[in-house]
């Protein structure tokens, strides 16, 4: 071969070797950049600052909140009345409209409301009036004749024991005079049984016969009518929160503070009426080591029905600084509640609290974390125990 023979290089490596001379010249001018001029180099703190995930928090704040309590609460009525025949007969009116209102007819003490066939008990009333006005009759015959042989018998002229015999006459007929006097009381009293009146104020509820059917004391309760306004509410209190709520009453001077009673409906709204409490079942209930509180409600809108569930919420009035947080930072595993805080160097903590009543969108919190720490309320999904975060303060909620 020539030895000015070229000798062939192929295109890939040719262009390699440019690569790899272009990429030697790059890190020579950095590593110059960086030697002369102080350039810094990306950290590995502000790396993992890039990748940490965005959280929002709130701030652990103080707020003045009143102690309360919950409890399972039933309302009953303070009075309540069941309706039956006290005589048998047939119903001849009935004198109430149970479809004039949903709920029920208000009635007052006194309204009448059945009557049954009044007949045979007025010809009884009237037998009773003349057997009476007879026996009064036989009396007073009686009482002249023995007058009149005792006057005989003062003068010799009748013998004693005539005027023992009437007079023994005479008071047998003054007990049958009372044997019809009482017996025209019973006739009169089964009289007045045939008109069924409502012995109270309250709402009525449906009749259980109508008209024509044949009632007596057997036939059960013909309606039922409860008291309206005030009403009761009854709820069972364990032992050991029964002297938590004593010991909330108790004042520096020794006395008893107020406590206001609230109701929550079914539907969650708040019943608009506070309630006092007048009752506490003396007796503890050994299975279950609660006793039975008792508070009047008033209810002028006729809102609580006998029966009824609500929820009983008892309240201290003065109001005391406890820490707060946002509803939406609690957390709970087997062990219970948790938040996570973010600590001054972006580091998420795990923190045990206690929690004490809710307070509209925050839950008192008795321990676990102290006033100003940033808990996570956004994006708690994200982060874990330990990890370093971006954390963003949210603005309160309105109303919270």
């Amino acid at each position: 071969m020539a030895k000015d023979a070229h000798i062939a290089v192929p295109r890939w490596r040719w262009i390699g070797a440019v690569g790899l001379v272009a990429l030697i010249v790059v890190a020579g001018l950095a590593w110059f950049l960086i030697k002369d001029h102080g350039t810094p180099a990306p950290s590995a703190t502000a790396a993992a600052a890039t990748l940490a995930p965005a959280v929002g928090v709130r701030p652990v704040v103080t707020k003045g909140v009143s102690q309360s309590f919950e409890f399972v609460g039933r309302i009953k009525a303070m009075e309540k009345v069941e309706l039956r025949a006290r005589v048998e007969g047939f119903l001849q009116r009935v004198l109430f409209r149970e479809g004039q209102f949903r709920e029920g007819q208000d009635v007052k003490a006194g309204d009448l409301l059945y009557q049954i066939e009044k007949v045979q008990y007025q010809a009884l009333v009237d037998q009773a009036k003349a057997n009476l006005a007879a026996a009064k009759a036989e009396l007073l015959h009686d009482q002249l004749e023995y007058n009149r042989q005792l006057d005989l018998s003062k003068r010799q002229y009748s013998p004693q024991s005539q005027v023992d015999q009437l007079k023994a006459t005479m008071d047998s007929g003054e007990a049958k005079v009372m044997q019809m006097k009482a017996a025209l009381t019973q006739a009169e009293v089964n009289l007045d049984y045939t008109d069924i009146r409502s012995p109270i104020d309250g709402r009525i509820g449906r009749t259980a016969y109508t008209v024509g059917n044949l009632v007596n004391p057997a036939s059960g309760v013909l309606a039922t009518i409860v008291s309206q306004d005030p009403i009761y509410v009854l709820f069972p209190v364990s032992v050991r929160d029964l002297e938590t709520i004593r010991e909330a009453r108790r004042k520096e001077g020794g006395g008893l503070a107020k406590i206001d009673i609230r109701l929550r409906l079914s539907n969650g709204q708040d019943y608009p009426h506070p309630g006092v409490w007048n009752l506490t079942d003396p007796q503890v209930d050994q299975q279950t080591d609660s006793l039975i509180m008792r508070a009047s409600i008033p209810n002028p809108e006729r809102t609580l029905t006998d029966g009824q569930f609500v929820t009983a919420i008892i309240h201290e009035r003065k109001e005391e600084p406890r820490l707060v947080v946002p509803q939406s930072a609690l957390q709970v595993d087997q062990s219970g509640y948790y938040v996570l805080v973010v600590t001054d160097q972006h580091k998420v903590e795990q923190r045990r609290v206690q929690t004490g009543p809710n307070l509209g969108t925050d839950v008192v919190v008795t321990s676990g974390v102290r006033e100003g720490e940033n808990v996570i309320v956004d994006g708690i999904q994200k982060v874990r125990p330990g990890q370093i975060v971006q954390e963003t303060v949210l603005p309160p909620k309105v109303g919270g």
